[in-house]
């Protein structure tokens, strides 16, 4: 009895939280009717771009390069120049830095195509979209190639949920873009 109780109270909460739309995070797919992703960075090969393509590629998405006229893509992606800074959190008693923010800032278009009803295809109005990430990175000056490698893996690892972040906000737009041109 007790057993069947359970397993009740459990099937209630699982359909509460389904009809209220709650997902984990990361659990999503990106719209169907996008299918290819016109990437355009300023500048060519940019760690930036090689984790938001890659990412685009983990859904099973054509990523295609340069400067079309919009007729052959879904949507245009173009990543503006990031950037890094460091602030500075706190000193050693010696005067050396002990602790630094990491502020990296992401800048992108967003642009989905659009088809009439004539079956043309448009490029939409550009979306710009700006965020930082943030970290804090503790140095050590006795452990300055240490801390180099480990200051290496915290941009990674930044540029990462860069990428994670530019795929959600391409969800996100798009969902916004269908519910506003409904209504």
């Amino acid at each position: 009895m007790l057993r069947l109780i359970r397993c009740g109270l459990l099937a209630c909460l699982l359909l509460g939280l389904s009809s209220c739309g709650f997902r984990l995070r990361g659990d999503f797919s990106l719209p169907d009717s996008i299918k290819t992703v016109q990437l355009n960075t300023t500048s060519h090969n940019t760690a930036l771009k090689r984790s938001v393509e890659k990412r685009l590629k983990d859904y099973q998405l054509q990523v295609v390069e340069g400067n079309q006229d919009g007729s052959a893509v879904d949507l245009v992606l173009t990543i503006l120049p990031d950037e890094l800074d460091r602030r500075l959190l706190s000193l050693f008693t010696t005067g050396q830095v002990a602790e630094y923010e990491l502020v990296y800032s992401v800048a992108y278009h967003l642009q989905f195509v659009q088809t009439t009803a004539t079956d043309e295809r448009i490029v939409g109005e550009a979306q710009t979209v700006e965020f930082d990430v943030t970290r804090d990175y503790q140095d050590d000056p006795d452990a300055v190639l240490a801390k180099s490698r480990e200051l290496d893996l915290v941009l990674g690892e930044m540029r990462q949920q860069a990428a994670e972040r530019i795929i959600r906000q391409i969800y996100t737009s798009y969902v916004n873009q269908q519910s506003h041109a409904t209504h």
